[in-house]
């Protein structure tokens, strides 16, 4: 690979995502072993040429020797464009990347929902995405329709389950959502969007883990006592996941209750059908 010196991409040290790919421009040598700078270790001289702002939510590549910045979509295609001309040719087309923009704009906005951390009050800066409602909004709704469609052909395959369709399950996640925004009225309106983020995030992670064996239930039969042993496996994990992360967003604990509750309640409801 064709290294691009004198450049480093600042990266939120606290997103995986971001770490494990800065880390692998590295390691691929399209950049020096410089190239990356955590955006918390920002010095006062660069501090003043970087749009902080900005930055938080398009990741910046700046010119360590003529102090020059570009940000988003744009930093990424020239890192990779320097070592392959073709898709920084192709990723510069109008259409592809008015797409690119879009969907880095919707990673961007809602990384700290698909991975949440604790914000370390000992730095000064503080790598945190603006609030932009647009995009969660269309987060919560994709992850909505992707577990709505994973149930539905998930509950197909077992047999003491009243016979469902894509609509119900559409209901029972915006169920969901609605249980939930009873016990978080009182939070501030970003907070509470932010929490349902992270509420289908976590059956998002539950869909996720259930496509596996749909896909091998269309090779062969799995018998329905491991379907309903890893139903039953898939929902622990997601009760441990949504009970850290209302930890991490220092929510009360009861709202993991009342995740639980939904739940066994609207599994009652279905079987009694």
């Amino acid at each position: 690979m064709k290294t691009l010196q004198n450049q480093t991409l600042l990266y939120d040290k606290d997103c995986p995502l971001c770490n494990v790919y800065t880390r692998g421009f590295i390691k691929a040598k399209m950049l020096d072993s410089n190239g990356r700078k955590a955006y918390c270790d920002l010095n006062n001289d660069e501090q003043h040429f970087i749009d902080l702002q900005r930055a938080t939510n398009e990741i910046a590549l700046f010119d360590t020797n003529n102090k020059t910045v570009i940000y988003g979509i744009d930093s990424l295609l020239r890192v990779i464009g320097n070592s392959m001309p073709w898709v920084e040719k192709i990723g510069n087309l109008k259409p592809v990347k008015l797409g690119l923009k879009k969907l880095y704009s919707f990673i961007s906005f809602n990384r700290k929902v698909i991975i949440p951390n604790k914000e370390d009050s000992s730095q000064k800066l503080q790598c945190v995405p603006d609030f932009n409602y647009k995009y969660r909004y269309i987060y919560i709704l994709i992850a909505t329709l992707i577990t709505s469609l994973v149930l539905f052909n998930f509950s197909r395959m077992i047999s003491i389950i009243p016979e469902s369709n894509f609509l119900r399950e559409c209901l029972i996640a915006l169920g969901q959502i609605g249980f939930q925004a009873l016990f978080i009225s009182k939070l501030k309106s970003d907070k509470q969007i932010n929490y349902l983020g992270n509420l289908m995030t976590v059956s998002l992670m539950g869909s996720l883990f259930l496509i596996p064996v749909l896909i091998i239930n269309s090779f062969f039969v799995i018998p329905e006592i491991a379907l309903l042993a890893w139903f039953g496996l898939t929902v622990t994990l997601m009760l441990l996941e949504h009970l850290r992360r209302v930890k991490i967003l220092e929510l009360p604990k009861y709202l993991s209750a009342t995740w639980l509750l939904y739940r066994v309640v609207v599994l009652l409801l279905i079987l009694s059908l």
